[in-house]
């Protein structure tokens, strides 16, 4: 069951782009679980701290069954970037696409720390935290740019 939420349902067994995949499945999981509580910072933050909990779990469970650490099936720790680039923002067309494209980016790019926990931490911790990382990013981006 950790291997099948930590490839996002099975998304990220697509064999091009899982992580792109990945984060377009948080879009949907902010919007349910997240934004109705936007109102309410101690809700907003304790779901959002508890599915990080969980996505550092299941991430880790999975990080074993693969021979190298952080394969690409296992794609929660893009869901969970995604769903800290995207809190507090309405979920307007223009705002998930401008959170999701920078999100992309700063996943990719690795900006420091996000590069340093990637490359040092092991585990599902190693896993999640550095699209942690390049969720704020993109989140305090967004809030210069929209």
């Amino acid at each position: 069951m950790a291997f099948f939420v930590a490839t996002g349902f099975g998304v990220g067994l697509v064999p091009f782009a899982p992580g792109t995949f990945g984060s377009l499945l948080g879009i949907p999981l902010y919007a349910l679980a997240v934004f109705p509580l936007a109102e309410s910072i101690p809700a907003t933050l304790t779901i959002v701290a508890g599915l990080v909990a969980a996505s550092c779990w299941v991430a880790g469970i999975a990080d074993r069954s693969f021979p190298e650490h952080d394969n690409g099936k296992i794609v929660i720790d893009e869901v969970a970037g995604m769903l800290l680039a995207l809190v507090w923002h309405p979920p307007t067309l223009l705002n998930v696409a401008t959170l999701f494209l920078l999100f992309r980016f700063f996943d990719v790019v690795k900006v420091w720390p996000a590069n340093r926990i990637d490359r040092r931490l092991g585990g599902g911790a190693g896993v999640v935290l550095d699209d942690l990382v390049s969720g704020i990013y993109a989140n305090l981006a967004g809030r210069l740019l929209l």
